[in-house]
């Protein structure tokens, strides 16, 4: 959306008296104002479906009567998958997190979090279509490695060095300059690296590599 267009808020959220705050918050925000408010997932639904319903982003609680956010979520993905959603909980459960993710949410909030944070999750949402906080992004890096600890250990001396490499900005013909062996050799790793760990670039590497305490960043 236009930088210079007002940003419209959709608050769902059984909790009348945090909804009433949390619209009263929103207001005094710059370029942002509440356009809708519901109880649960069924008010929001009925209103999209009468075309009364017109929000740039909806900020979604989890646990609610008669229509949840997590039935909220998945039916938001399948009938308006465009639809930009918040999800506003107490809950900091990781699979909480990933369930609402995996099912489209463009970020995951606190309920206690600071009013900056949402003034700055509702502007990124609207920039750049995601919000991801410090926590949801460890929650996602973790959900990507899910592997057997002990393959981790099965690394051999080569391989954890080439790993540690790759972790910075050298180039792999620089890495196979300074481990004294073949660009071929070192593709050799890499792919074998891409298998056994389960990951499919650079980046997969560093994170799993930070993940398990094998590299550190400088």
């Amino acid at each position: 959306m236009s930088q210079n267009a007002e940003i419209k808020i959709a608050i769902v959220d059984d909790h009348l008296l945090f909804s009433s705050s949390l619209e009263k918050l929103i207001n005094t925000f710059p370029g942002m104002s509440v356009v809708f408010k519901g109880g649960n997932g069924s008010d929001l639904k009925s209103a999209m479906q009468n075309g009364t319903f017109d929000a740039d982003i909806v900020l979604l609680d989890i646990n609610m009567p008669v229509m949840n956010g997590y039935e909220t979520m998945d039916w938001l993905s399948r009938v308006h998958p465009d639809q930009a959603v918040l999800a506003l909980t107490m809950d900091d459960d990781e699979m909480a997190i990933l369930r609402m993710i995996r099912s489209g949410a463009k970020g995951y909030l606190l309920k206690d979090m600071h009013p900056e944070e949402l003034e700055q999750a509702l502007n990124e949402v609207a920039q750049k279509g995601y919000y991801h906080s410090e926590q949801v992004t460890r929650t996602l890096i973790n959900s990507l490695f899910q592997e057997d600890e002990d393959g981790m250990l099965n690394l051999k001396e080569n391989e954890l060095k080439f790993l540690q490499l790759a972790s910075t900005e050298m180039t792999y013909k620089e890495i196979a300059d300074v481990m004294h062996l073949s660009p071929k050799t070192i593709d050799g790793y890499r792919q074998d690296l891409f298998q056994k760990l389960n990951v499919k670039n650079r980046v997969g590497l560093v994170m799993f590599g930070l993940k398990h305490n094998l590299i550190k960043l400088h």
